[in-house]
């Protein structure tokens, strides 16, 4: 029997490291060659590793969220004859934990002095113990901060029971020390400020959360994004009426292997019509060479929402395609986000980001830029306001688009003119479909 170590190889290029999103086997399981064993994410996406080997589990080398360099030890199995691994590197104990410090003996404190005898004073009452109403009053604890509060184990298990926090109880007992009339006092009050709508004591808890896989590539993009990108953001209004009366029809009329018609293939198609007029935003910005890369072929990221956070699917060549083939490329590739059955080709590559919020889509949004490219358009709620039509006040329907461009490739003049052109398009929706409009 021997020990083989799996290195994580190499998933894709320019790829130095990838993390551990999700372990499918644990220590003692066997596994086959070819079987899946982990999965790894990277910047662009989630990748299947699979064991080229079989045998037994013996350690896994790292756990979800851990970071594994291209070439590292990913995990190491026992197999039939000899192995890759030397035995004392195999076999190499974790280190121990660090004992506690024990608290060092101290001498027994002398006995204080013998005091003068003087005239007996009658004892002071014993002080009635705070109230949770006083505490409410006062906005202090009882006692400092991470101080644990003296109590008998009855009087834990009778608190846990009831769900109350000694830390808010007042004690009347030798060095604060929770009695039992306390905390029937603490119960009591507690209760009778709740009957009278005043404020329960706050909860003290704090689940601690740790931020890995998608989630904290998401953090670390919008981070990077916004650090490192001026955004100018533009709103503009577009009356939508029209648009949505020919999105209605073609959804009734539309054949059954056709997708369902959202406002972001008119977007998508929009943008067809509009980039080469204005071909700086359909571009991706390299600030480390100061190169900038733009594209004939529009490849368009469509802003998606999953469980495990904010995914881009890419479509690409959406100049080629008719607005029902952008329809059902961005339901496929939603559908493909959302299961988490995205390929790697499939989430990269863009080179401008349309987004939506759908129905939550609020009155206007400062979209965050996909980097490296230099702008994205997102859609806002459609809402029926009263509108001057010819001096007429009539009802229609109006959206905004909000868009964020990169300042430093894209001016403002430049934005402005590429979101009133698709304006345009948008309110008078027959030009969407003429060869060579604007």
């Amino acid at each position: 029997m021997g020990i083989y170590t799996f290195k994580l190889p190499d998933i894709g290029e320019g790829i130095a490291e990838a993390e551990i999103a999700e372990w499918k086997i644990a220590v003692g399981d066997t596994v086959d060659e070819d079987q899946g064993i982990v999965d790894m994410l990277t910047d662009k996406a989630a990748v299947e590793i699979e064991s080229p080997v079989a045998g037994t589990v013996k350690e896994l080398c790292g756990e979800a969220g851990s970071m594994i360099a291209v070439g590292g030890p990913l995990i190491r199995i026992e197999i039939e004859g000899d192995g890759n691994t030397d035995e004392a590197e195999a076999s190499e104990p974790a280190p121990a934990p660090r004992p506690e410090p024990k608290p060092e003996a101290t001498a027994p404190a002398p006995a204080p002095e013998p005091e003068p005898k003087s005239v007996a004073k009658p004892a002071p009452a014993p002080a009635a113990p705070a109230s949770a109403a006083s505490i409410r009053q006062s906005g202090a604890l009882p006692r400092k901060a991470g101080e644990k509060p003296l109590a008998s184990p009855a009087v834990r298990r009778r608190a846990q029971s009831l769900g109350i926090q000694l830390a808010f109880v007042p004690g009347s007992g030798p060095a604060g020390r929770i009695t039992q009339q306390d905390l029937h006092a603490f119960i009591q009050a507690d209760a009778g400020g709740a009957a009278a709508g005043t404020q329960r004591m706050p909860k003290p808890g704090v689940e601690d959360i740790r931020i890995i896989g998608l989630r904290r590539r998401i953090a670390t993009a919008m981070q990077q994004t916004k650090q490192r990108i001026p955004h100018f953001a533009y709103v503009e209004e577009v009356d939508v009426t029209e648009l949505e009366s020919l999105r209605q029809y073609l959804n009734a009329t539309r054949r059954e292997d056709q997708s369902k018609l959202t406002i972001l293939p008119f977007l998508a198609r929009a943008l067809v019509i509009s980039v080469p007029h204005h071909p700086q935003v359909n571009a991706r910005f390299d600030d480390d060479a100061d190169i900038l890369h733009r594209y004939d072929a529009l490849h368009v990221g469509v802003a998606t929402q999953t469980p495990g956070g904010l995914v881009v699917p890419v479509m690409q060549h959406a100049e080629a395609k008719s607005l029902w083939d952008i329809a059902g490329d961005i339901r496929r590739l939603a559908d493909a986000a959302r299961s988490g059955k995205a390929s790697r080709e499939e989430l990269s590559g863009s080179t401008i980001t349309i987004t939506s919020l759908g129905a939550m889509g609020g009155i206007a949004s400062t979209p965050v830029i996909n980097a490296p490219e230099v702008a994205i358009i997102g859609v806002n709620k459609i809402m029926e306001r009263p509108t001057y039509v010819n001096g007429q006040l009539v009802p229609r329907l109006i959206m905004n688009l909000s868009s964020s461009f990169d300042h430093r490739i894209v001016d403002g003049w430049d934005a402005a003119a590429l979101i009133q052109r698709i304006k345009g398009l948008l309110e008078h929706p027959a030009t969407l479909f003429m060869e060579g409009e604007a």
